[in-house]
């Protein structure tokens, strides 16, 4: 009897636990919404930043950013909690035990109704358990 309830507990465990792309994905979609809501704490948490961390972001004049990374844990106020809503598609995944890297489509729409389009590439560590990014690199694209 022992032996059927372990075994039933196993499996009830198993149907309830994520996939590391399931984890990876909640993480993008979290951060992605808490800078859009302004929930700096919340922001920051889905992030470790290291010596190595880099964030790249590139301009639809050709023009490129090097964004400092301390601004993903403490950005200005006047940058985050913009509203908006955000939708990511595509996603592909390079996952080797507790590194990752993900590419992924995003469409951002602001509050004001103005949508644009990117490409994303995200760089993610676990890092006691958990998924944190700790890059990207962000490229807009057009549609048709």
């Amino acid at each position: 009897m022992k032996n059927l309830f372990l075994l039933l507990l196993l499996t009830i465990n198993l149907g309830y636990s994520q996939t590391q792309e399931e984890a990876i994905i909640s993480l993008l979609e979290k951060e992605s919404s808490n800078w859009r809501s302004g929930d700096i704490e919340a922001h920051a948490s889905c992030w470790s930043i290291k010596p190595y961390s880099r964030i790249f972001v590139s301009m639809a004049d050709g023009n490129s950013i090097d964004v400092p990374p301390i601004m993903m844990i403490n950005p200005p106020k006047n940058m985050v909690g913009k509203g908006g809503t955000s939708k990511n598609s595509n996603y592909k995944m390079n996952i080797a035990e507790n590194h990752a890297w993900v590419s992924h489509d995003e469409e951002s729409t602001t509050a004001d109704g103005i949508t644009s389009y990117t490409y994303e590439i995200r760089i993610l560590e676990k890092i006691d358990g958990d998924w944190k990014l700790v890059g990207q690199s962000i490229h807009p694209r057009k549609t048709d």
